[in-house]
């Protein structure tokens, strides 16, 4: 999907209704959904393929540009619906979202199983990735069909890891995931557990327990916006670690980041541990920025070194 912003000031309210009046000064683009999820793995230095559906539309070319200048390779199945591409046009004022505008159509259309090929595209696709993300918006594209698909691939590849950043209001089934990265409110819904009052402590230990019961992902990380990320294992709690964000602004394509960078140095061998402290130090880069914005690698690295000093100086 694209991700579109319209700056600007407020200095009146409306006389035709109680609204502020913005005067827009300019206007933003960037890849959004799992765009967003393509653009944070290049800015890695991860070589990255996008499997979706985008229509020739001024929005699917801009789209197509942003990720072709990012080094991101794109394939889209034929279209067979002729559905707009989606775009979130979100009106920003003094650093503050005023309101969001979404252009879609019904989920249906932005289907990409049943189209014909699909599954010998994605076997021969994934025949030489280490690693697929499936980012679930909500929005049509990821169905049960091709989870199951993809999983069934999995199986087959035991190298290959499957990471999943899912939407509990679609109830899809996707056991044996290699990872699956909720947050907040969605480890809830997954693991079945109503929101909790104000008053009540997050019922973690009790949600990984849950979420493998149900499931049974490898791994399983829940993101907890101020309060951090949680690392489960085989239903345990295994490490809470405190947020790694200085400032936020805007917690918008956060969980791309996350899931990310999470998958990106699993699949380079690293420690579920080590990876997690660099998706949260990741996560930490890009809520310090207004908009959707991918991680940019120098500054992640200036975080880490800055982290490494600061630890250094503990005595």
């Amino acid at each position: 999907m694209m991700d579109h912003y319209i700056w600007g000031d407020v200095h009146r309210i409306s006389p035709e209704a109680p609204v502020p009046v913005v005067h827009a000064t300019s206007d933003t683009y960037t890849a959004g959904g799992a765009a967003n999820v393509a653009l944070n793995l290049a800015r890695l230095g991860v070589q990255t393929l996008l499997l979706g559906y985008y229509a020739q539309d001024d929005a699917g070319l801009r789209l197509n540009q942003i990720l072709s200048d990012n080094d991101v390779s794109m394939i889209t199945p034929p279209a067979v619906s002729g559905a707009s591409t989606i775009i979130k046009t979100r009106v920003i004022a003094r650093n503050q979202q005023l309101c969001r505008i979404d252009r879609e159509v019904a989920r249906e259309f932005y289907r990409i199983d049943h189209t014909p090929g699909i599954e010998d595209l994605l076997d021969t696709i994934l025949a030489d990735m280490d690693a697929v993300i499936i980012s679930d918006y909500a929005k049509g594209v990821v169905t049960q069909p091709l989870v199951d698909l993809i999983l069934g691939i999995s199986r087959k590849r035991t190298h290959l890891l499957v990471a999943i950043d899912p939407k509990p209001s679609r109830k899809l089934s996707f056991q044996g995931a290699g990872l699956i990265t909720p947050n907040r409110s969605e480890a809830l819904a997954l693991a079945g557990i109503a929101e909790s009052g104000n008053e009540e402590p997050y019922p973690l230990e009790e949600i990984c327990e849950r979420i493998h019961a149900l499931y049974q992902p490898r791994q399983l990380v829940v993101t907890l916006g101020a309060d951090g990320m949680a690392i489960c294992h085989e239903g345990r709690l295994i490490e809470h670690l405190p947020t790694a964000a200085r400032e936020v602004f805007d917690v918008s394509g956060a969980g791309d980041t996350v899931i990310a960078t999470l998958t990106a140095a699993l699949a380079s061998g690293a420690e579920l541990s080590t990876a997690v402290r660099l998706a949260n130090a990741a996560a930490g880069c890009v809520v310090g920025h207004m908009g959707t914005v991918p991680v940019d690698l120098k500054e992640l690295k200036c975080r880490l070194q800055q982290k490494e000093k600061e630890q250094m100086y503990v005595v």
